[in-house]
């Protein structure tokens, strides 16, 4: 059974409860504003399963529930990498739909990334508002190339428009979600993409042998590549990611698979007062409550 285009509202609690009748007992909740929901329908189902992608509980706990997400922000930052060294202004531009705190996180990950290899890099924001507006997020491209933007990527759940526009107006883009790397011959950098098969597949074996209560899915699930099983991983590179730039990128992603975080201080943020100190990393539950911009970040949050 599957539902899409469903509402952050209300309205998604009769659509999993149809599901139900149907005789779903496993219920995949995958957008972000569905867990309150999710967590009402769970209340009246206790026998049924429900498992959110990218929530957290809080208060809320169940046994008939958990959530489940990846590190986002870890590939985002490798990708800031060969988005910093393949720009030649030194300005990227990010197109977002709302500043919730996995957005702000994707962010500041993607423009510490370019930083890495040009201190001088900054990243213009843009909120669309949507999840999917191909009108705003067309003007939004638009407006970023105005100010001399030559890469863009996005926080956006349909992304197929930005990427199409960006690489119509010969400038490069970083891709999210999927690999479309076949939409931007010529532009695609590199991006960050879902894996979920195997996480799903564990997840439905853990349920079918009714051991999901306190399994690691009863509650927040993270994984991250220090777990090594990351769902979210990079996509393919562009021709203009040279061997110097890999190399970068491999150094990175080795020295988080050893514990680092791309949020390693010191850190600071928008106005220039320290977030984090020399050598301090945020704990992944900091990092799930960012509500700032670093420095470099250009634009508002909101």
């Amino acid at each position: 059974l599957q539902a899409e285009n469903v509402p952050e509202t209300a309205e998604s609690e009769q659509v999993m409860q149809n599901m139900i009748d149907k005789g779903a007992d496993l219920i995949f909740a995958t957008s972000y504003g569905h867990l309150e929901f999710a967590q009402n329908v769970a209340e009246r189902n206790p026998d049924v399963v429900f498992v959110h992608q990218g929530g957290l509980e809080g208060d809320r706990q169940m046994d008939n529930v958990g959530t489940y997400f990846g590190t986002v922000y870890e590939p985002v930052y490798l990708a800031g990498i060969a988005a910093g060294a393949t720009s030649e202004t030194g300005k990227l531009g990010y197109i977002y739909a709302f500043p919730i705190p996995q957005t702000l996180a994707n962010i500041n990950a993607f423009t510490l990334g370019a930083q890495s290899v040009n201190p001088d890099a900054t990243v213009i924001t843009i909120s669309t508002g949507s999840w999917c507006d191909p009108t705003v997020q067309s003007g939004a491209v638009e407006s970023l190339l105005n100010k001399d933007v030559d890469v863009i990527t996005q926080h956006q759940d349909c992304t197929k428009t930005i990427i199409e526009a960006t690489e119509a107006a010969g400038a490069y883009t970083v891709g999210y979600h999927a690999d479309a790397s076949e939409l931007a011959p010529k532009g695609w950098i590199t991006g960050s993409e879902w894996n979920w098969g195997p996480l799903y597949t564990d997840i439905v074996k853990t349920v079918e042998a009714g051991d999901f209560v306190d399994s690691k899915y009863n509650g927040d699930y993270r994984v991250g590549l220090q777990t090594g099983d990351n769902p979210f991983v990079q996509s393919v590179y562009g021709d203009m990611v040279d061997d110097d730039t890999k190399a970068m990128i491999d150094d990175a992603k080795q020295r988080f698979i050893d514990g680092g975080s791309p949020f390693e201080g010191p850190v600071l943020d928008q106005d220039g007062e320290e977030v984090y100190a020399e050598g301090e990393q945020p704990t992944y539950d900091e990092v799930e409550q960012m509500d700032f911009f670093v420095q470099g970040v250009v634009g508002k949050i909101g």
